[in-house]
């Protein structure tokens, strides 16, 4: 039997409970950004519904070939800023969403390095002796590990900025082509 069979014991205990609550959390935060784009979605549905409605009614009433072409003019601009609009709300759900995870997760595996070092530290006093150079083996793997990590986490962290980056700036590029297209069809 372990000496520190006990110490062990606390510590998965404990951490079980921390994963219990970090999937608790992070379910929570999925539950609310789904709630945010059935919201979105609704209210999109509901602007379109009515834009629609007035849009046939409008285009109902021309009375030449002319006053349809314009009006059909005038409706197309609106219809691109309000999708260009939407993209962006989207885009804010997920960004946000993405950034509660990635802080939920970093936190995650600080706390869980934490405890495998004090585990290790913990190990190591009561280890035998002549076992110094495992020890150190271990710290290092898990030193290494953890270097691993980081990189990892940073050049994920980078990809996504370049992502939100570019999607910004096509969204961005899109909305000036639709304005100049319509000023230019006025």
């Amino acid at each position: 039997m372990f000496p520190n069979q006990e110490n062990f014991a606390a510590v998965t205990k404990a951490n079980f409970e921390a994963q219990i609550a970090l999937i608790t959390s992070l379910t929570n935060k999925a539950f609310e950004s789904v709630e945010k784009l059935v919201d979105l979605n609704l209210t999109a549905v509901k602007s379109s519904l009515e834009d629609s409605n007035s849009a046939a009614k409008q285009l109902l009433a021309a009375k030449d070939p002319q006053e349809l072409s314009t009006l059909l003019a005038a409706h197309a601009q609106p219809s691109a800023e309000k999708a260009l609009a939407y993209g962006r709300h989207v885009a804010t759900i997920a960004s946000s969403a993405q950034a509660e995870f990635t802080k939920a997760a970093e936190e995650q595996v600080a706390e869980a390095n934490r405890k495998v070092l004090a585990l290790i530290e913990e190990a190591s006093k009561n280890a035998p002796a002549g076992s110094e150079n495992v020890i150190a083996l271990v710290k290092s793997a898990f030193g290494t590990a953890n270097a691993s990590y980081e990189q990892l986490a940073q050049s994920t962290k980078q990809a996504v900025e370049a992502l939100e980056t570019n999607l910004n700036t096509a969204v961005t590029q899109i909305s000036q082509a639709a304005n100049k297209t319509a000023k230019a069809k006025k």
